[in-house]
């Protein structure tokens, strides 16, 4: 989600909105951009199995919120399994971290509980679940109109474990006015939790020609 509200952001331009820093390429969910180079063609590969074996939680909450969403209001595990059945990468660095006693960076089994217990206590499972929904419906009553370009400073980190490795082109293509471009090797989808350090040092790097 936060991929997508920055995404939107930087298309809005509002007053003071210096730039934008992505780690998720957020228009080529719907389908690669190009395959014309070998980078380009492994993400697309990426995203077939993504979008055949991955993305089960996505069309349950795109079509059928609420059905989920009593579950993880009515039941602690149903909550906990529908949280940790996420991408494959994902999926198992959470469970070595129970398994194995041996977490990927952040993702470590506190913290994981930590997470699945705030969603318990403030009873947001469903609501969270909805707002999948809610953003289908906006882009279906959108379909037609073209979104406008993002024209401001882009910074794009491209994490080793997420969903796809972005290549260059892509990124380029959609946000023309890309200014800074960066392959690091470690973390994944949820860069940000799994290693914070390195995240923050991005988001540092991508706008420090801003300032």
């Amino acid at each position: 989600m936060g991929a997508a509200i920055t995404d939107q952001m930087g298309r809005q331009a509002p007053e003071g909105l210096l730039g934008i820093h992505m780690n998720l390429l957020v228009p080529a969910l719907g389908g690669p951009l190009s395959m014309d180079s070998e980078a380009e063609r492994a993400a697309a590969e990426q995203l077939a199995t993504f979008r055949a074996s991955g993305i089960g939680y996505l069309i349950e909450q795109n079509t059928r919120p609420q059905t989920i969403g009593y579950a993880l209001l009515d039941s602690p595990i149903a909550l906990a399994g529908w949280m940790l059945d996420h991408d494959t990468d994902s999926y198992y660095k959470i469970s070595r971290a129970f398994v194995d006693g041996q977490p990927s960076g952040g993702l470590t089994r506190d913290h994981v509980l930590d997470n699945i217990t705030t969603y318990w206590l403030t009873g947001t499972g469903a609501s969270a679940a909805r707002s999948y929904w809610e953003g289908t419906r906006a882009t279906a009553l959108a379909a037609g109109h073209t979104p406008p370009e993002v024209k401001l400073p882009v910074g794009f980190t491209v994490f080793p474990g997420e969903i796809f490795r972005a290549p260059r082109s892509w990124a380029e293509k959609v946000y023309p006015n890309l200014t800074y471009f960066n392959e690091v090797d470690k973390g994944g989808h949820f860069a940000a939790w799994e290693e914070p350090e390195l995240f923050a040092t991005e988001i540092r790097a991508a706008f420090r020609p801003l300032r």
